[in-house]
């Protein structure tokens, strides 16, 4: 079986089998405290109805007040302000979720939007962290130079190091502005970060939905959609390192197999169109002639003893690999060794 296949088969069993683990995992950290809070809203909702005595249609129409009413408590979010931020956050495909189109023309816009708009931002994010890729090897190499290493040359596990170092940096900066701003915790404020960077975008922490911040505060607006669009920049150039070294795996298993491929097909030879291998053994369909003395044919299972004079037939070794090429030539009985052309 090919390396490639192997490997793709590795990949589909570690992946499920990683599923599978973080299934049970997130079971067991999650489900009690959901079974808990789900006794507790009921007994606040039961409480509620008795208290003021609310009949059920009412509650239910109270429930989807709060709901619908929830984006507009953060103000208006289809201004230019925050349909930039809306259009930012398809483009780069987290999609929080936090505004979603309700009118027909905004849905079918919206879905073709996306079909050119995320292509479109894979292709910017890649290029720009293949940029920021050289800019880091330019500078570990300046690096290595100043430290007067002996070799300073930039390698892959520099540039990971590099660019993981970077995206570090990134998260636990934004995440520090996100807590001022917002006032989550850090742990929150560096959950939403990377969340918000890894593109996986929940939408249970949604940066400027407090205070009318779309409108009162573009300073914030701006810093938010640059820590988005730079650090997803950063996330890129570490994809970017991992994609180039598993192509570069696939590679190094194709030649490989073309090398061996080659270094099989040596040890065949010719006759008269028919594959032989070097120890005599037909490979495809060679047939005899019925009046050949099969006593006087010679041990590599050809006639070339048995030649007639009338006969002109030849024994051509496929000398391709090595240097020393040679053809086998039986001419009335006699054998003619001649070099073949390359």
């Amino acid at each position: 079986m090919k390396r490639q296949n192997v490997r793709t088969l590795s990949l589909v069993v570690c992946t499920f089998t990683y599923l599978l683990i973080g299934a049970a995992v997130f079971d067991a950290l999650e489900s009690d405290e959901e079974a808990r809070r789900d006794v507790m809203l009921k007994d606040a909702t039961w409480a509620l109805k008795l208290k003021y005595n609310i009949s059920e249609e009412d509650y239910r129409m109270m429930e989807l007040v709060i709901i619908e009413y929830k984006p507009h408590k953060a103000g208006p979010q289809w201004k230019f302000a925050g349909a930039f931020y809306f259009a930012t956050v398809v483009l780069a495909m987290i999609g929080y979720g936090h505004s979603t189109p309700v009118t027909a023309g905004g849905k079918a816009f919206c879905m073709g939007y996306a079909m050119v708009g995320i292509p479109l931002g894979l292709v910017m994010f890649q290029s720009i962290g293949e940029r920021l890729n050289k800019f880091a090897s330019v500078v570990i190499r300046q690096f290595k130079k100043y430290m007067h290493c002996q070799r300073i040359e930039a390698t892959e596990m520099n540039l990971m190091f590099a660019t993981g170092m970077l995206s570090s940096i990134i998260i636990t900066t934004g995440a520090a502005v996100f807590s001022r701003y917002e006032g989550w915790t850090y742990f929150d404020s560096f959950y939403y970060c990377f969340v918000t960077l890894t593109t996986i975008g929940f939408g249970d922490y949604v940066a400027l939905q407090n205070d009318h911040a779309l409108q009162n505060q573009p300073g914030y607006v701006a810093l938010s959609l640059v820590f988005i669009l730079f650090g997803l920049a950063v996330v890129a150039a570490s994809i970017n390192l991992l994609v180039l070294r598993f192509m570069t795996m696939n590679a190094e298993d194709i030649r490989r197999e073309d090398t061996e491929l080659q270094s099989s097909s040596h040890h065949v030879l010719t006759l008269d169109g028919e594959v032989m291998a070097v120890n005599g053994k037909l490979l495809a369909g060679h047939a005899y002639d019925d009046d050949v003395d099969v006593d006087r044919m010679s041990v590599c299972s050809c006639n070339c003893l048995g030649l007639n004079h009338g006969d002109n037939q030849e024994l051509l070794l496929d000398t391709s690999y090595h240097p020393s090429q040679t053809v086998l030539a039986g001419n009335a009985g006699h054998l003619k060794v001649k070099r073949a052309s390359v």
